[in-house]
C-alpha cells in the first residue's frame, strides 16, 4: 500500500456547487481545514450555491465556465492553485439524448481547457473525476476493472470517455501529473432531482407517478457520495500520477428494487409505479471492481446502504423548501418533455 502522501496548499474544485462536488467541498473543509479551497462553477441548473450555504467564509467562489480559458487562467493564478479536482461536467444521460452537443462541448473541450491551463500554470496534481459509464454495459457476471475496454453507449458516456482520453494524452505526452477516478452511481444529499433516487423520492412524497424505464431490471452499483469524496481525497493525496482508479461499493441493486424500497420507507403504495418506454441504449448492468484502490491506497467504502439510504430519504423529507426551488421553471419543462410521451 502506498503510504507516501502529497499535501496541497491551494486546491481548485471545478463543479464544486453541484451534487458530488459540493459534498467533496464539504468533506474537504471538514477534514483538511488548513488548505485553501476555491470553487469554480458555472451555476447551471444543477449547480447551486445553496448546497454550500452553511460553509460561507470557508471557501472562495468563482462563477465561471471551464471552457473559458481566461477564467480558468485567472482562477489558477489569483488563488495560487497547486491542485485541481475536476468534477465539472454535464452528467445526465437523458439530457444527453435530448441535446448531446453541450455534453461534448463542456465535457471534452472544458476538460481540455482545464488540462492546458493547469499544465501552463504548473499544477502539481490533477484529479479527473470520471464515471463507470465509460465502460458501457456489463452482462450478468463480472465487474469493470481499470483494464476493461472503454465502450460508451450514450452521448454523455462518450463525452466522458473522450475527456478521459484527453487526460491520458496529457499524462503520456507532457508527463502531466493527472489521475483518473471512475466511480459508480452516487446517492446522498443535495442531488438534483432528475436522477433516479431523488426523482423517485420527490415524486413519491408528492403522490406523483414514479416513471420506471423498461422492466426496471437495469442494475447499478450504488455508493454514498461521502465515500466517493473520501476516495477522491485519497487518490489526490496518495495516488500515483498517471493511474486510473475505479471506485465502487459492491452494492448492486436493480432499479425497480430501489424504487420499491423508497415506496416502502415512505409508506406509499407500489401502484404509484408507472413503467415507461425504455430510453435508447440503456445499459443493462454496471459493477465496479475497487480492489486496486483498496489494495494500493487503503480506501474502502464505509457507509452501509441501509444506513445511507435511510439518511438520504430523511434528508430529502427535511428539504421541502430546497426541492420546491430547484424543481421550478426549467426543471419542470425538462420533466414534461422527458416523460410526457413515454
Amino acid at each position: 500500500m502506498n503510504t507516501s502522501t502529497f499535501s496541497p496548499s491551494s486546491i481548485l474544485v471545478t463543479g464544486g456547487a453541484g451534487f458530488i462536488g459540493s459534498n467533496f467541498v464539504r468533506a474537504w473543509i471538514e477534514e483538511r481545514p488548513a488548505c485553501r479551497i476555491t470553487v469554480l462553477d458555472k451555476l447551471t441548473y444543477a449547480g447551486n450555491l445553496e448546497n454550500l450555504a452553511d460553509l460561507e467564509g470557508k471557501y472562495s467562489f468563482i462563477k465561471g465556465d471551464i471552457c473559458d480559458e481566461e477564467t480558468v487562467r485567472r482562477a489558477l493564478a489569483e488563488h495560487e492553485v497547486d491542485t485541481v479536482i475536476h468534477f465539472a461536467a454535464e452528467s445526465h444521460v437523458d439530457r444527453s439524448i435530448l441535446g448531446p452537443m453541450v455534453f461534448t462541448h463542456t465535457n471534452v473541450m472544458g476538460t481540455h481547457v482545464m488540462l492546458e491551463e493547469s499544465r501552463k500554470h504548473g499544477v502539481k496534481r490533477f484529479v479527473h473525476v470520471s464515471t463507470d459509464e465509460v465502460y458501457g454495459s456489463l452482462g450478468p457476471e463480472g465487474s469493470f476493472t481499470e483494464q476493461s475496454p472503454i465502450d460508451p453507449t450514450s452521448p454523455y458516456a462518450a463525452s466522458k470517455a473522450a475527456s478521459d482520453l484527453v487526460v491520458q494524452s496529457y499524462i503520456k505526452t507532457f508527463d502531466f501529473p493527472a489521475m483518473i477516478t471512475r466511480c459508480s452511481n452516487n446517492y446522498g444529499p443535495w442531488q438534483f432531482p432528475e436522477k433516479l433516487i431523488p426523482l423517485m423520492l420527490t415524486n413519491a412524497m408528492n403522490d406523483r407517478a414514479l416513471p420506471v424505464y423498461g422492466d426496471g431490471m437495469n442494475v447499478r452499483d450504488w455508493i454514498h457520495t461521502r465515500d466517493h469524496s473520501r476516495a477522491v481525497m485519497r487518490v489526490l493525496e496518495a495516488g500515483t500520477p498517471g493511474e486510473v482508479y475505479n471506485v465502487g461499493s459492491s452494492n448492486e441493486w436493480p432499479n425497480i428494487d430501489i424504487v420499491k424500497l423508497i415506496l416502502k420507507t415512505l409508506g406509499k403504495p407500489e401502484s404509484l409505479i408507472t413503467y415507461v418506454k425504455d430510453r435508447p441504449a440503456h445499459d443493462r448492468r454496471y459493477a465496479i471492481d475497487s480492489s486496486k484502490i483498496e489494495r494500493e491506497l487503503g480506501w474502502k467504502a464505509e457507509i452501509g446502504f441501509d444506513d445511507g439510504i435511510a439518511e438520504t430519504i430523511a434528508w430529502y423529507q427535511s428539504k421541502q423548501d430546497w426541492l420546491a426551488r430547484v424543481m421550478s421553471g426549467e426543471y419542470m419543462e425538462y420533466y414534461d418533455k422527458q416523460y410526457s410521451e413515454r
